[in-house]
């Protein structure tokens, strides 16, 4: 019996080109899209605007089918994180941030990470899969429709397990769903996908959709962050720099990049780290957002206290960088930035994850 097709992770492209084949018009592509994403259907038996032999056809080939919420955490300050599981037997995790103008949520792109970053509790478990687009805006969907909240979300951010440029095809597919207005709508300010410095797939990004783009930078210079986030060691930081002035000269409409610097006590919080990450950027059009080491199991590093990373801050808004410190959300449940690890089936299996993938 031949598996039927998920059409959850389906772009407007991708949906018309499934109804062509069909023989059906283009424009079913768009009526589909509004029942999955915006009303939150997926029974075909109950999308009022199909014939009937067209629902017999979908219900014999293909099936809308998200990921599942296994477990829900709510933190002290109303952040909540789902164990999300997948079909293959791993579950990820996802967070809603709520705030008074906004709700964000934070997706995974992988279930685990191939990178290694020192500060990040998703890579030192390894790498198990790439999750498809279904299971990327799954993950949007079971927010809207499947969780307790009070607002809607307003924004994303690809900031939860994994590298999302190393998972390029449905990184980019899903995407372009929460942008389609059929869809979810969300403008290219409120869609954010940050990365440690994949740097030909951030050339490939700028061709491909406009969406907001942060760098996981969290060091000045290149010995530091070889250490810290090894990827660097293939694409150092000038190809990383270079790549991001490319990527502003492509849209006449982009202000600036996201830089993020996860702030380690005693390894790159000095004020001669400020110096040196205020001198890296002067060219490029950005502002930074400092974020404190939250501590997880098996890492050693620790975080600074709050007025060394105060002074951090301040010579950064002193040579002119837009700088925030973020507040720490979610750490009573282990969803702060670095912290999420979810539940990897190869991990249960007793497998070696870190060297499951090549980079």
């Amino acid at each position: 019996m031949l598996k039927k097709i998920n059409l959850l992770g389906f772009s407007l492209e991708s949906l018309e080109s499934f109804f062509s084949d069909l023989g059906e018009p283009k424009f079913r592509a768009k009526q589909l899209l509004s029942w999955i994403h915006q009303r939150g259907v997926t029974k075909f038996d109950l999308m009022t605007d199909f014939n009937k032999l067209l629902r017999k056809k979908l219900n014999s080939i293909a099936v809308i089918k998200p990921p599942k919420i296994h477990k829900e955490f709510l933190s002290d300050e109303g952040t909540k994180k789902f164990l999300i599981e997948l079909d293959s037997g791993s579950m990820i995790e996802m967070v809603i941030i709520p705030e008074k103008s906004r709700t964000t949520l934070c997706v995974s792109s992988q279930a685990g990470c191939a990178l290694q970053c020192t500060f990040c509790a998703t890579g030192a478990q390894g790498f198990d899969q790439d999750l498809g687009s279904d299971e990327i805006i799954g993950q949007l969907w079971l927010a809207n429709f499947m969780t307790k909240k009070l607002n809607p979300i307003t924004n994303v951010v690809f900031m939860g397990m994994g590298e999302p440029l190393l998972n390029y095809d449905a990184v980019l597919e899903s995407a372009k769903i929460m942008k389609n207005q059929c869809a979810y709508g969300l403008s290219r300010k409120r869609i954010t996908i940050s990365t440690s410095g994949i740097v030909p797939k951030i050339d490939k990004l700028s061709k491909d959709i406009d969406v907001s783009l942060a760098i996981s930078l969290h060091a000045p210079d290149d010995n530091l962050r070889d250490e810290i986030v090894p990827i660097n060691k293939k694409y150092p930081i000038k190809s990383l720099i270079k790549a991001c002035e490319d990527y502003l000269k492509s849209f006449s409409n982009k202000k600036n990049i996201t830089m993020e610097y996860v702030l380690i006590d005693g390894v790159n919080d000095s004020i001669d780290h400020a110096k040196k990450l205020s001198i890296l950027l002067k060219d490029v059009s950005c502002k930074i957002n400092l974020i404190p080491f939250n501590s997880f199991e098996g890492s050693s590093y620790k975080r600074p206290k709050n007025k060394q990373m105060n002074s951090f801050k301040k010579y950064l808004m002193g040579k002119g960088y837009i700088t925030t410190l973020r507040t720490t959300r979610g750490n009573s449940v282990s969803a702060a930035c670095g912290q999420l690890v979810g539940d990897l089936s190869n991990t249960i299996k007793g497998k070696n994850l870190i060297n499951h993938r090549t980079i």
